[in-house]
């Protein structure tokens, strides 16, 4: 296989068991030069962590990795969504590079190692600055710490000026270099403040791949303000309390009822399974909901105020597609999306315009009938960007479209969700100094535009 001439995505299938059951040529090939074979368990160190960390979460984890492939490398963009059964694989990318050297970056994971001696916990991230993993220190103050995996840093902390105004880790990430003592604050936390100290990750090609880094709790929590102190502080810390009791149960029952519908523990009769696949369902609905819940009570406080930073919307609007590309498949769905060269400054919270591109990008696939196309495309339009996504569905007719925004609004019975989803991105887009809007007739599809101020 000539993978200098390759343009398009191999697929594969890791079954719940770790297994490669199904692969294209090419991701069939370099399992074999990682020393496996198809059909057993899955040999590529970073193909089958990935796998892991999507059948973990439970959603699409999209990621680029170098891999070793004989006597060259291989750089991968790895997207893998999870199902009942496994995880779907879609992996595009495989352009070759030539054997990096020792990377210059085991010298400062070396000193990490003795950093960590004094840390609470840990933690890790992509060269995005997106959340890699946690270390199972972080439970008591975070509650479920997987959840985090896949999100900003700056969803998990508010970083902390010092009195000269400096952020350590904004140096520390335009140099490519190691940070400490940079303070911050846990947003799920009643004020919590922790110390952070990281080390830059390097990959085998010598570029920046991201940070490992440890917290140290430095303050203790201060006790819950009461109502008649915050008007809200006790409302918020009993959601909090409650949202995290609600997902422990959840998350053990979804995880179990995809145990009993897998058969791990031996064969069932196959009515038992459905009824396993059909609480597994229910359970992640729920999971859902719950976080409907706690954005819905974020987005109508009086004081909530995103985190207002330099973003590309272009290069959100590629990981959000990237994010549902697996899922699309599956309908035989196309997402045209942006060109890996193109860019659209904005100023916005990077985590909530994800959130909002991921739903708005997963409506479109949604309800666009199978081997159809969505679009995605990126302007601005005088001092605003704005992102587009359009598809090829059923179309909206134009007395329902006020509805669609509001709060618990569903067009039909049968349509999946909480009917909150808009409610919540409309909220979160003009929260941002942007809107959202749509522009649809029945039978010629549907065209959602968000904007947002431009970047410089």
């Amino acid at each position: 296989m000539d993978i200098d001439k390759m343009t398009d995505p191999a697929f594969g299938r890791v079954d719940r068991d770790g297994c490669l059951v199904a692969a294209d040529p090419p991701l069939a090939d370099l399992q074999r030069s990682a020393g496996g074979v198809p059909g057993k368990q899955l040999a590529i160190p970073q193909v089958a962590a990935l796998a892991k960390l999507a059948e973990r979460l439970g959603i699409a984890v999209s990621r680029s990795v170098i891999a070793a492939d004989g006597d060259h490398d291989v750089e991968l963009h790895i997207q893998a969504e999870p199902d009942d059964d496994g995880v779907n694989l879609a992996i595009g990318g495989w352009v070759e590079r030539e054997p990096a050297p020792p990377a210059a970056g085991d010298a400062a994971l070396r000193e990490h190692d003795f950093l960590r001696a004094d840390a609470d916990w840990l933690w890790e991230t992509d060269h995005a600055l997106r959340l890699t993993a946690l270390s199972p220190d972080a439970e008591p103050m975070l509650g479920n710490a997987s959840a985090y995996i896949g999100q900003p840093l700056t969803g998990l902390f508010r970083f902390v000026e010092r009195e000269d105004g400096a952020l350590p880790i904004l140096n520390a990430l335009a140099e490519h270099r190691r940070f400490e003592r940079q303070e911050a604050v846990l947003r799920q936390s009643d004020g919590q403040r922790v110390e952070l100290t990281a080390v830059p990750l390097i990959d085998g090609n010598g570029r920046f791949a991201g940070f490992r880094g440890t917290a140290a709790a430095i303050e203790s929590a201060s006790a819950p303000a009461s109502t008649s102190e915050t008007g809200g502080a006790v409302s918020d810390v009993f959601s909090a309390q409650v949202s995290q009791a609600l997902r422990a149960p959840l998350d053990r029952i979804v995880a179990s009822a995809h145990s009993i519908e897998a058969q791990l523990d031996g064969p069932i009769r196959g009515d038992y399974a459905e009824y396993a696949g059909d609480i597994a369902r229910a359970g992640r609905h729920l999971l859902g909901l719950i976080d409907d819940l706690a954005d819905l009570q974020a987005v109508e406080r009086d004081d909530f105020t995103p985190e207002v930073q330099d973003i590309d919307l272009a290069e959100i609007a590629r990981d959000a597609a990237g994010l549902l590309t697996v899922r699309a498949a599956e309908k035989s769905i196309r997402i045209d999306r942006p060109a890996d060269d193109e860019s659209l400054p904005a100023r916005a919270d990077y985590q909530r315009v994800l959130q909002i591109l991921v739903n708005l990008v997963g409506n479109a696939v949604r309800f666009a009938p199978a081997e159809s196309q969505v679009w995605i495309r990126c302007e601005t339009e005088g001092d605003l960007a704005a992102v587009i996504v359009a598809d090829q569905g059923r179309g909206i007719a134009p007395d329902d479209q006020p509805r669609i925004f509001e709060k618990f609004e569903r067009l039909g019975a049968d349509e999946p969700g909480t009917g909150l989803g808009l409610y919540i991105a409309r909220r979160l887009a003009r929260a941002m100094g942007g809107d959202i809007n749509v522009d649809s007739a029945m039978g010629q599809g549907a065209r959602f535009v968000l904007t947002l101020p431009v970047g410089d």
